[in-house]
């Protein structure tokens, strides 16, 4: 990327040579993204400025072109750049089907074929959940989508260059990436649009990228995005077997913490998130009780970086949708903690994490004890 945007500046649009320069190099990210997929021809790939925009593509790309509402499926654990255009879609007279998932967070096949109308047009199912892990199983929904002649659309965001992806044999016609999940850099993703699938464009302007992504495309973050789909695929044989080793190592580590409680699916499952919610013994008698955003606090004091799924609004702590759609109560969807693996992630990390996790659930629970029963004394 440095490379790129030191010396090869022009506009992949302009005829003249530093212009064929940066086109040629977008180019060679397409087919480098396209190869992460098996995409058939690299003209399938759209760039877009991320993930979020590819998702808004392929829902509002399909909607866009009915004049009045129809029905999309999507499910109940949706991250929000799927869920968000789906409520704008109810706005305007769309009726929304969102399917429901199992305490693990997968779909039932037999839900999805139940729910199919006459005037369903898209089914939208993510591949990977992000926030609990969960894998769904996405060839078989696909294919009852395709049996119906229904669109299907999948954010494979979290699933890309970590399980092995193949559009010519998986049955989808649109399907979402990130750059920067794969270690590409922010501001750039991609959605894979199946030959002889028609999108709207969501923007107006110079026609880039087949007319469907108008706008100068941004060639450094393009061409980083294609060096890291290029690793990805070349690493993923020895990559993803390390990362499952490590990510069930750090489930055993905490497995005798009585303070988590595991989530998702163990089995099928991305292979580098663990996830947990907290469980607090003490919840009733402390005045405000231990959250996910109190763990990725104190971890952080420690140099320790996760995330925390309930979702913080100005200043406001509101429950996980997608914990409360697994039928997690309000208060255990305020806990909810991922912890995800990379490519520089050893034992020592592994071993490490756990031991300050346990620690800080320990000293966290006496302190709500110690400080319960000098309330009780002073009353």
């Amino acid at each position: 990327m440095q490379e790129v945007l030191a010396q090869q500046w022009g506009n992949p649009s302009s005829l003249h040579v530093w212009g064929e320069r940066a086109a040629t190099i977008i180019e060679t990210a397409r087919m480098q993204v396209a190869s992460l997929i098996n995409a058939p021809h690299p003209g399938s790939i759209v760039f877009t400025a991320g993930g979020t925009e590819a998702d808004n593509l392929a829902i509002m790309g399909v909607a866009r072109q009915y004049a009045t509402g129809q029905h999309i499926i999507i499910s109940s654990v949706e991250h929000s750049a799927i869920a968000e255009p789906a409520k704008l879609l109810e706005k305007w007279g769309w009726q929304v089907t969102r399917l429901p998932v199992n305490r693990y967070g997968r779909i039932d096949p037999l839900d999805l074929e139940a729910a199919i109308q006459p005037n369903t047009v898209l089914v939208s199912i993510i591949y990977g959940q992000s926030e609990v892990g969960t894998l769904q199983p996405l060839e078989e929904l696909a294919q009852i989508t395709r049996k119906h002649k229904i669109l299907f659309h999948t954010d494979a965001v979290q699933v890309a260059g970590r399980v092995p992806i193949d559009v010519q044999r998986l049955p989808v016609d649109l399907l979402s990436l990130s750059s920067h999940k794969i270690y590409g850099v922010q501001g750039a993703g991609a959605l894979y649009v199946r030959e002889g699938i028609n999108l709207v464009p969501l923007l107006g302007g110079g026609g880039q990228e087949k007319g469907l992504r108008s706008g100068t495309q941004a060639v450094g973050a393009i061409a980083a995005f294609g060096v890291a789909a290029e690793l990805a695929a070349t690493e993923m044989a020895t990559e993803v077997p390390r990362l499952i080793e490590l990510r069930d190592r750090l489930f055993d580590r905490l497995a005798d913490c009585p303070y988590l409680s595991p989530m998702g699916d163990r089995l099928y499952r991305l292979p580098h998130h663990v996830s947990f919610t907290v469980v607090d013994p003490h919840q009733d008698l402390r005045q405000e009780p231990i959250t996910g955003k109190t763990l990725v606090r104190q971890l952080n004091l420690a140099g320790i970086g996760i995330s925390a799924g309930a979702a913080c609004n100005s200043g406001k702590l509101n429950p996980s949708p997608i914990l409360l759609a697994m039928g997690f109560s309000k208060t255990q969807a305020l806990g909810g903690i991922r912890l995800t693996l990379g490519r520089e992630t050893t034992e020592a990390d592994i071993d490490w994490t756990a031991m300050v996790l346990k620690q800080i659930c320990d000293r966290l629970n006496q302190l709500s004890v110690s400080s319960h029963q000098l309330s009780v004394i002073e009353n």
